[in-house]
């Protein structure tokens, strides 16, 4: 009977305990019946609170704008520094242990800044595991990073539904973060992503485009500080929202990424002093790198001279691109790259396009100029209405037509969390693939490879230059361009796209093909959908009119409808 009544008593704790677990804890709840004060500078008031978290993690609260007083349960989170002990070994600021440092740099009473110290153990002394991660809130808003204190981890990545994060990724903010705990970084001014630029354009709260520039350090386990960074954004990946329509439950909807590296520039004169960064010095004792605390300014590019620099300042040796064409990708910092890797092999590190694990397996299409002839800049193809990578040499479309296999904020792949989807945990095992190739290297593609029915076979061929076309088109300068020109820029080749699809409607019709069949497609509500519902039209009447002078009796007309359909213009045929 004792023993059953244990049992009943063990479920019900645990199933309270589970249950709790359910719950956001978006405050930590300190132990008021364990709360103890150490005034550390004699003046009689605490400066620091020690007491728990989750029963019996200890804490300790620094305050560093000395107004802490004896019966406050926590410090604020205006101007203190949060340590948590989370092994309990009596050190607050050591192995395994997190920081949180709120910083109000403008003395408004709010914080502007956030510093979050994730140590990992003594001797992990190269990259990762650990974290250092600092915010400022340039928009005001109060979000910063996000912590879960049931676990006292950093879960920058959680969210509400798919990409409604609660880390601050959404309107103007910046993000710095290295994967190592500081103790083996040299120069804490420095940071890896450094920084993580999110713009907001129109006020609405969301971001259109972000910015990523990154230091790639040099690792030296010789030196007592490993991680050297380089002092030079080597590393750049831009991404847009084009057409500007993230909302509510659609949150993060970027289209295109550009992707620059080489020697990039140096921006060791990018100095940024805060007032009130440095921690209250007679703390120091608690931390076993006090170096971050010791602080007062930064090392990083703006917000206002990112864009400028990256174009006016960098040397850069290849440009990478991509581009979401089933409109699926709600990951946070960009839409994520294809390598230029196998175009048929799939799978996370597999040697594929999509061997990042981050990549959709399908449904985007990638490019990539090896030597940086094209300059990052940009046209629309003639040859298909889709928007492409000035100079590069190759580049591969693998067609998911309809979003069936979603890509979410982290992917759906490698273990990543699940996704409330479908077809969430699936990858194809066939897939139509398009591949790009600019024969004669004038920095334009002029042959496309057809494969449609997934069996890794080009059953169709097209050469601009064997069909007479010109395969220069208008180019866009990225440099010169700003989110605007980017919306103008897309506007400009969905309308070209409808406009192409609506007179091949017309000649189909003329040739006695019936259209009612693509009535899916004639409506389009957006002007993704234009760019969408038009690629598809194009190529759904050129595969009626194919079909229809399939037995061969017309060769001529045959290529006129290729020359057509490649050329976009239509009126060629009569």
């Amino acid at each position: 009977m004792k023993r059953a009544l244990f049992c009943l008593f063990f479920i019900c704790l645990s199933s309270f305990v589970f249950s709790n677990s359910f719950l956001t804890k978006f405050r930590p709840t300190s132990d008021a019946k364990r709360t103890t004060y150490i005034d550390l500078d004699g003046d009689r008031d605490p400066d620091v609170l020690r007491t728990y978290l989750n029963g019996d993690v200890p804490v300790q609260w620094i305050d560093d704008d000395d107004d802490m007083k004896v019966g406050d349960l926590q410090g604020d989170s205006d101007n203190d520094c949060l340590m948590i002990d989370r092994n309990k070994d009596g050190n607050y600021g050591d192995e395994f242990d997190l920081m949180i440092d709120w910083v109000d740099t403008n003395n408004d009473g709010k914080a502007d800044m956030q510093l979050l110290a994730d140590n990992a153990k003594r001797t992990d002394r190269g990259w990762t595991p650990g974290h250092f991660m600092i915010s400022l809130d340039a928009d005001s808003d109060g979000m910063m990073n996000y912590v879960d204190w049931n676990t006292l981890k950093i879960e920058a990545w959680d969210r509400i539904g798919q990409c409604d994060f609660f880390q601050d990724y959404s309107g103007k903010t910046i993000l710095f973060k290295t994967h190592t705990s500081t103790f083996n970084m040299d120069d804490l001014r420095y940071n890896w992503e450094n920084p993580f630029l999110f713009y907001e354009t129109d006020q609405d709260g969301f971001s259109e485009m972000a910015i990523r520039l990154m230091d790639v350090p040099q690792i030296d386990l010789s030196k007592i500080h490993p991680v050297k960074l380089s002092k030079r954004i080597t590393d750049v990946r831009m991404t847009f929202d084009l057409d500007n329509d993230n909302a509510p439950g659609n949150e993060f909807d970027f289209d295109m990424s550009l992707k620059l590296t080489g020697k990039g520039f140096d921006y060791s004169k990018c100095v940024h002093k805060f007032k009130n960064l440095r921690g209250l010095p007679a703390s120091d004792q608690y931390f076993y790198d006090p170096r971050w605390r010791q602080l007062d300014e930064l090392i990083y590019v703006d917000h206002e001279s990112a864009y400028r620099k990256v174009f006016d300042e960098g040397e850069w040796s290849q440009c990478g691109f991509v581009f979401d064409e089933d409109d699926d990708c709600q990951r946070w910092e960009r839409v994520e790259f294809y390598d230029s890797k196998d175009l048929f092999k799939i799978g996370a590190r597999n040697g594929g396009l999509d061997n990042n694990p981050q990549a959709d397996a399908t449904g985007d299409r990638g490019e990539w100029d090896m030597d940086f002839s094209g300059k990052g800049n940009l046209y629309i193809g003639g040859f298909d209405g889709m928007i492409h990578l000035l100079g590069a040499e190759w580049g591969a479309w693998r067609i998911d037509q309809n979003a069936k296999y979603y890509q979410g904020w982290q992917g759906w792949r490698n273990g990543a969390d699940s996704i409330p989807h479908a077809l969430c945990n699936a990858e194809p095992s066939r897939f139509p693939t398009v591949n790009y190739i600019d024969s004669n290297n004038n920095g334009f593609i002029d042959v496309m490879q057809y494969d449609m029915d997934g069996d890794s076979i080009f059953e169709k061929v097209f050469s601009l230059l064997e069909l007479g076309i010109d395969d220069r088109c208008e180019v866009w300068e990225t440099s010169k361009m700003n989110y605007s020109d980017y919306q103008s820029f897309y506007k400009q080749a969905a309308s070209k796209l409808w406009n192409k699809a609506l007179s091949a409607l017309k000649v189909a019709q003329k040739q006695k093909i019936e259209t009612s069949y693509f009535c899916f497609l004639l409506s389009p509500k957006s002007i993704q959908q234009k760019y969408h519902n038009g690629f598809w039209l194009n190529y759904y009447v050129y595969e009626a009119l194919k079909e229809k002078y399939s037995d061969g009796s017309n060769q001529e007309m045959k290529r006129t409808i290729d020359r057509a359909y490649i050329s976009g213009n239509w009126e060629l045929i009569k």
